[in-house]
């Protein structure tokens, strides 16, 4: 009897069709190579992430190993990621697609949109073979958005990997995001990163001037914040004859910015308040909060050197409310801090040293070596007003401490100079003495030194 049932006809030669394993595609035998070059058993290559079974799978192609694993077996046998991998059949051009969309959400400034793709793209198998730029392009987006631990872990992963392969051009950028992300977190390595990035970019043949530029526009930003306005506006004379037209509007606006705040410090105020507007316009036309609220900070420093108290706190406040748009927290004790300077001014001591206060808490918390110096030489100064001396003692002593931790010579300077002159005003003149030959010892190293020998030598 018959069934009623009928089957399709299978051809002979058809196979059934294999599903694609999930994970990292690797290259044959590569694990296998790794493993016996580096000495290592099955169990001493998955020590801490894995099993030793599961190493063998992995080895025999049985399973592929997930991202972090892969990562894992990289570290232990000292082999680049890129030794293990093979190049994804059919998606390289896809993969290749979704990193310069990447690329071009980061230059667009839509950096929410760049995190969203680029940490898919790092949950990829086939995108693999770019993880150093994928990284690299993920931190500048978590940077853009006011989060620099993220991007900091991002960076050490991307460098690595630019040095495995020994990719010059992206390793001399990818220092360079170091160098200013070490800036934002007050580092003292800032400025030895910056340094370190244009050596590796003048070491390239021929020299990419575009990356040179924007390398000499981190160094000119990290002398800005280290008050060596001498050397920051050099940098970026230096940086616009490198780069010609290559700037863009957002590094402009950025740039703009800096040289304002550096012919504040040499006191061209007329050249500072030019170059602080036209960063401001630029950047509300960008929309780019987190760097607006610096930039309008930075404006309202200027406005005060020019006696527009009005104006400056006008600008201070929307810098704040910036900050809590963009739920920032890196670089409000920035404002905090021009907000105690303001007050003072205005001669409210009050309103100055709850803003000195603040700003010192949110410094400390987050780490922020020189906003926690500059915090205990607005309180110094605020305790003197006050006539607290003992207080002006103890806060100029951690002020002096921090700046010479963070090897900021000229600001260390400038605050031996600013106690000395209260020390003067309160008669304590040999004490005054010794912070301005500090302050002197500071700006020209081992002159004192030399002094004291020559003495010797006369009296002798």
């Amino acid at each position: 009897m018959a069934s009623g049932r009928t089957d399709a006809p299978v051809a002979a030669d058809a196979q059934p069709k294999r599903r694609r394993l999930p994970g990292i595609n690797l290259r044959p035998g590569s694990v296998k190579q790794a493993r016996a070059e580096s000495g290592l058993s099955l169990a001493q290559l998955g020590k801490g992430h894995v099993t030793a079974p599961a190493i063998y799978l992995i080895e025999t192609g049985r399973t592929r190993p997930s991202l972090p694993t892969l990562e894992h077996i990289a570290r232990r046998t000292g082999k680049p990621v890129e030794f293990f991998l093979a190049e994804p059949a059919g998606s390289a051009d896809d993969a290749q697609a979704s990193l310069i969309e990447l690329e071009a959400l980061v230059a667009d400034g839509r950096n929410h949109e760049a995190i969203k793709l680029g940490t898919s793209l790092l949950d990829r198998g086939t995108s693999a073979f770019r993880l150093g730029r994928i990284r690299y392009f993920l931190a500048q987006a978590h940077l853009g958005t006011a989060q620099p631990e993220r991007a900091s872990a991002l960076l050490d992963e991307a460098r690595a990997h630019f040095e495995a392969v020994n990719d010059g051009v992206m390793l001399a950028e990818c220092i360079g995001a170091q160098a200013a992300l070490a800036n934002v977190l007050q580092s003292k390595d800032a400025l030895p990163l910056a340094l370190r990035a244009l050596a590796v970019c003048r070491g390239l043949k021929p020299l990419p001037a575009p990356i040179e530029a924007r390398l000499l526009g981190i160094l000119a930003s990290i002398y800005v914040a280290n008050r060596e306005s001498d050397r920051a506006v050099a940098a970026y004379e230096e940086a616009i004859a490198a780069g010609g037209a290559v700037f863009d509007l957002r590094r402009a606006a950025r740039m703009y910015s800096d040289l304002g705040m550096a012919y504040r410090e040499m006191g061209d105020v007329e050249a500072s308040a030019r170059y602080a507007m036209r960063s401001v316009a630029l950047l509300e036309v960008l929309r780019d909060r987190v760097a607006l609220a610096r930039s309008e900070n930075n404006l309202a420093l200027v406005l005060m050197s020019r006696g527009d108290f009005a104006g400056a706190r006008h600008h201070l406040e929307r810098a704040l409310a910036l900050c809590d748009e963009a739920d920032l927290e890196f670089g409000r004790s920035h404002v905090l801090l021009s907000l105690c300077e303001l007050s003072i001014e205005e001669g409210n001591d009050g309103e100055a040293y709850e803003m000195a206060r603040q700003a010192l808490e949110l410094a400390e918390r987050l780490e922020e070596g020189a906003s926690v110096a500059e915090a205990h030489v607005w309180l110094g100064r605020i305790a003197d007003r006050r006539g607290e001396h003992e207080a002006v003692d103890g806060e100029f002593e951690q002020a002096i401490r921090g700046f010479e931790t963070l090897g900021m010579r000229e600001r260390l300077l400038q605050c031996h100079g600013v106690y000395a002159e209260i020390l003067e005003r309160r008669g304590e003149l040999a004490k005054a003495y010794v912070h301005m030959k500090e302050a002197l010892q500071a700006s020209r190293p081992g002159l004192l030194r030399r002094e004291q020998e020559e003495e010797r030598v006369s009296s002798a």
